[in-house]
C-alpha cells in the first residue's frame, strides 16, 4: 500500500510594506525645512526691528566714517596685508628650501620654526613683537607700526606658506631637475629657473587662501598701539562705535572686509577648480 505524501505549497510571499529609502529621505528633508522655517518665523517675530534698524543700520552714523573708512582704514589694512604677505612669501619659500636641504641643521631649524609659529596664536606673536625693546634695548623695527605689522604677519604666514611651498616643490616631477642637471645646469640655477616657478604655479590656489586669512589677521595690528592715521578696519570700526555709541560702524567695517575676502575666496576656488581640471 503506497502512501502518497501531499506536498504543501508555501503561501505566496506578500510584498514588504514600508517606505523606500528615497521617500524616507524626502520626508526627513521636509521635516528639516519645516523646522528651519519655524525657527526663522520665531526669530522674525521676536526681533525688535525698529531697534535693529536704529542700532545696526543707522545711515547717519555710517556716513560719519566716510571717507576715512576707505582712505585710511581700508588703505592701512591693505598695506599691512600686502607687506606681511610679501614677508611671508619670501620667508616661507626660504623655509621650504631649507626643509628639503641636504644640510641637516637647515632642516632642523626650518622644522623647529614651522612647528613653533604654527603652534603659537598670532596674537601672542604680536604681543611679543611689541615687547622686543624690553629684550633688546634700543632696538626698533624699521617702519614703526607698519614694519611691526609686516614682521608679525610675515612670521605667522611664513610658517604656513613653508608647508605649502614644500608640497609644491615635491609635486614637481623629479625628472625636471634630472634633465636640468644633465644639461650642465647648476643645482641652484635649476631650482630658481625651473623648479621654483613650477612649484609656485601649483600652489597659487592655497597661496590665495593664505592671502584671505592674512587680510583678516591684519586686525591684530591694533595690539601694537596704532594712532588715528594707522588704524585698520577693525580698530576703525571699534573706535567709531565707541564715539557714536552705535554698532553700525562695526557692521560697516565687517561688510568692507567681505567686499575683499569674498571675491578673493571666489578666485581661489576658481583656481583650484581649473587646476583640478588640468590634472
Amino acid at each position: 500500500m503506497s502512501v502518497v505524501s501531499e506536498q504543501q505549497t508555501p503561501p505566496s510571499a506578500e510584498p514588504r510594506k514600508g517606505l523606500s529609502p528615497r521617500k524616507r529621505q524626502r520626508i526627513s528633508r521636509g521635516i528639516q525645512y519645516a523646522v528651519l522655517v519655524v525657527i526663522l518665523v520665531v526669530l522674525i517675530a521676536l526681533a525688535d526691528w525698529k531697534s535693529i534698524s536704529q542700532s545696526f543700520f543707522n545711515l547717519d552714523v555710517a556716513r560719519e566714517g566716510l571717507p576715512e573708512l576707505f582712505t585710511v582704514a581700508l588703505k592701512n589694512t591693505v598695506i599691512y596685508t600686502v607687506s606681511g604677505y610679501a614677508a611671508g612669501f619670501v620667508g616661507g619659500l626660504l623655509l621650504a628650501l631649507m626643509r628639503q636641504s641636504s644640510v641637516a641643521p637647515y632642516r632642523w631649524l626650518s622644522a623647529i620654526y614651522i612647528e613653533i609659529f604654527r603652534g603659537l596664536p598670532a596674537l601672542v606673536i604680536f604681543l611679543m613683537i611689541g615687547s622686543l625693546p624690553l629684550a633688546f634695548p634700543g632696538f626698533h623695527v624699521p617702519g614703526d607700526v607698519y614694519g611691526q605689522a609686516a614682521l608679525g604677519l610675515g612670521l605667522v604666514s611664513a610658517a604656513y606658506m613653508a608647508e605649502t611651498f614644500r608640497a609644491g616643490l615635491q609635486a614637481v616631477p623629479k625628472g625636471q631637475m634630472e634633465a636640468a642637471r644633465s644639461l650642465g645646469m647648476p643645482y641652484m640655477r635649476a631650482m630658481v629657473s625651473i623648479i621654483i616657478p613650477q612649484a609656485i604655479r601649483i600652489v597659487i590656489p592655497p597661496l590665495t587662501n593664505e592671502l584671505v586669512l592674512l587680510f583678516k589677521d591684519s586686525s591684530l595690528v591694533l595690539f601694537l598701539g596704532v594712532t588715528a592715521a594707522q588704524v585698520e578696519l577693525a580698530k576703525f570700526g571699534n573706535d567709531q562705535a565707541s564715539t557714536f555709541a552705535s554698532p553700525t560702524p562695526i557692521l560697516v567695517s565687517g561688510l568692507t572686509y567681505l567686499l575683499i575676502t569674498i571675491p578673493l575666496g571666489y578666485v581661489a576656488r576658481r583656481l583650484e577648480a581649473r587646476q583640478g581640471a588640468h590634472r
